[in-house]
């Protein structure tokens, strides 16, 4: 199974990769799919590339909508 899972920039590297953070782990991810992103931004990211921008409310459903499903564990 692929699993995609939207997480938060927390601070840009270069014009191509970034910090996010999801569930509190934070990572270096690659930006270069996504044009101008900025830090509090949130996108999908999925084998280290972010793929597309969301919006923070349908992150957070969708963090909420996996946690309640088990696919994530739930940060405290």
């Amino acid at each position: 199974m692929c699993l995609a899972i939207p997480v938060c920039i927390t601070e840009i590297v270069d014009d191509e990769h970034a910090l996010a953070s999801s569930g509190g782990v934070i990572r270096e991810i690659n930006t270069a799919l996504v044009d101008d992103l900025s830090v509090g931004d949130y996108v999908i990211l999925h084998v280290g590339y972010a793929l597309s921008r969301l919006d923070q409310a349908e992150a957070e459903r969708t963090l909420a909508a996996m946690s309640g499903g088990g696919v994530l564990e739930a940060s405290a």
